[in-house]
């Protein structure tokens, strides 16, 4: 079916309990976005983008994301204050009561799946109240085409109600807001909020329970591309440190910005059908291939438009988190596809406005379990007067809040891949140099590009062989030289120009580190555990 068309099937929803509902089944973009100017507040830009306010909710809400705790989940979760039980009854009720709220209502109903990989492939039906959380839907899932279509039987249900708000009383909710998954019954709840990226982190969070234990791979909050020498590339990190910017590459093909799965036979795979950007000061000069994305198709979220109908990337009045999503074929360098093999590369990104870490460094199989287990980017703490110090976070596997097992369990898989296929995993500081934050100024572009390349093309492990420095207080191996790259912007303790200063952010640093690996001491092994700060 061709992106401009209507469709002409229909569908019956009658087994969810809908059955008083107009439905509209497998719209186009086009129609969704044109539904959506007409009755939900959407705009469109000078280029004819969809922009759209999310509402109340601009970026997820992890206090009020659930999973329910039943035979199935009960001995396998991680639980805690990331991976929150729901009672199985009140998931019942409270289903039954977003059935009830939907039926009758206008809806939209897209079919589509999960994993690029034939042999990983999840099928979803996605039932919104939005028509724009459904354009969401076709974006960010992979697009099924007519024939798969035909005899199309979903797996997983995503059942998404941004207008429903719960009563904590009667529902058991923290609030009026929640995401809940079940397992047993495979369905993603979601009320009460109209931030689309909990549509695509409830599928990504399911995936991570279900591929390490049903099939061998490790599920990873990561983007990645490949090279002409047919090797990929994996960029782990946080929001805001660069993993959609790093891999947009125009030399290498893009897989996948977000999400991706790593076989036993040595594949990775992206989970999603698009990408999910941040935009926040986006540039054409700086990130072009983001940039040209942004057209009709695209949906942006939560920015604001000037009075000639361009978007002013620099406003963050509603969030500092406004986003862009679209089918990834709006990249012109894609991998189709979004399938690739032989990874040997694998980055970790933080942005580090304590200034401390190196801007590249080769880690140990056990420093990179012990780097990916902690997550660690840092915050700026604000914008206030006077506020200056940043704010360390750590987030386990650089995506605590989708991982419902224990993180040592995706750190065990990443390290044994690591042996087995004599991957190099580099820690890159995309964040400050120079000084912390307020002092410093942010890494440049040009040079983590350059960093990244050297590292990839071989040049940068050539030209530093067994000459490389160990920091004094990580233990990482930094390179004393890079292709492209001035020598003295290699050293971080060089481009503070205050030793006292730098040792003593680095020790504050070391601290943090410290505390937040406590809680994985008990299941960690003595390799991971010495890969951390040095004593």
């Amino acid at each position: 079916m061709g992106s401009h068309a209507l469709s002409t099937q229909s569908i019956s929803l009658e087994k969810y309990g809908i059955t008083k509902s107009k439905i509209n089944y497998q719209l186009s973009p086009d129609a969704l976005q044109q539904i959506t100017v007409d009755s939900y507040n959407g705009k469109e830009t000078a280029n004819g983008t969809l922009a759209v306010n999310t509402g109340e909710f601009t970026g997820r809400s992890p206090m009020d994301r659930f999973i329910v705790k039943d035979n199935l989940t009960q001995d396998h979760i991680w639980w805690g204050n990331i991976n929150l039980p729901f009672n199985k009854k009140d998931f019942d009720n409270l289903h039954k009561r977003v059935i009830e709220y939907l039926d009758g209502k206008e809806i939209f109903v897209r079919d589509a799946y999960a994993c690029a990989h034939e042999d990983y492939k999840l099928n979803l039906r996605v039932i919104n109240e939005y028509p724009w959380s459904n354009m969401f839907a076709y974006n960010m899932f992979l697009r099924p085409d007519d024939q798969q279509l035909e005899n199309f039987s979903p797996e997983w249900t995503v059942i998404n109600a941004p207008g429903f708000m719960a009563d904590p009383v009667r529902d058991r909710t923290r609030q009026h807001n929640f995401a809940i998954l079940n397992f047993t019954d495979k369905i993603a709840l979601i009320g009460g909020t109209g931030y689309t990226g909990e549509i695509k982190k409830g599928i990504f969070s399911a995936l991570n329970f279900i591929l390490p234990t049903e099939k061998n791979t490790l599920p990873m909050h990561c983007s990645a591309n490949v090279g002409k020498d047919g090797n990929t590339a994996i960029f782990f990190g946080l929001s805001g440190t660069g993993k959609t910017t790093l891999s947009t590459d125009p030399d290498r093909e893009l897989i996948g910005d977000d999400e991706h799965g790593w076989t036993s036979t040595n594949e990775v795979f992206n989970f999603e059908g698009g990408c999910y950007a941040k935009v926040i000061n986006l540039s054409q000069e700086h990130e072009p291939e983001i940039f040209n994305a942004i057209k009709p198709g695209a949906i942006l979220e939560n920015v604001k438009l000037k009075d000639d109908g361009k978007v002013d990337f620099a406003d963050t009045s509603i969030t500092q988190n406004t986003r862009v999503s679209y089918p990834i074929h709006h990249i012109d360098n894609i991998r189709q596809p979004s399938i690739g093999k032989n990874p040997k590369n694998i980055f970790f990104l933080t942005a580090d406005a304590f200034g401390v870490l190196p801007p590249i460094s080769k880690l140990t199989p056990g420093q990179a379990a012990y780097h990916f287990i902690s997550g660690y980017t840092a915050k700026v703490a604000g914008t206030e007067a006077g506020v200056n110090e940043p704010v360390p976070s750590f987030s386990a596997c650089f995506g605590a809040p989708f991982m419902p097992l224990h993180p040592t369990k995706y750190a065990e898989m990443l390290s044994e891949k690591m042996k087995e296929n004599d991957v190099t995993v580099w820690l890159v500081n995309t964040g400050w140099t120079g000084g912390p934050y307020g002092v410093g100024h942010r890494m440049k572009l040009k040079y983590t590009r350059a960093m990244i390349a050297a590292a990839l093309d071989g040049s940068l492990e050539a030209a530093n062989k067994d000459n490389y420095h160990v920091h004094s207080m990580f233990g990482l191996a930094q390179p004393r030289t890079c292709p492209n790259v001035p020598t003295e912007v290699l050293s971080p303790r060089k481009s503070w120009n205050n030793d006292t200063g730098y040792y003593e952010t680095a020790a504050k640093l070391t601290t943090f580190f410290r505390e937040n690996f406590k809680k994985f001491e008990s299941q960690a092994s003595d390799e991971i555990i010495n890969g951390g700060p040095l004593k």
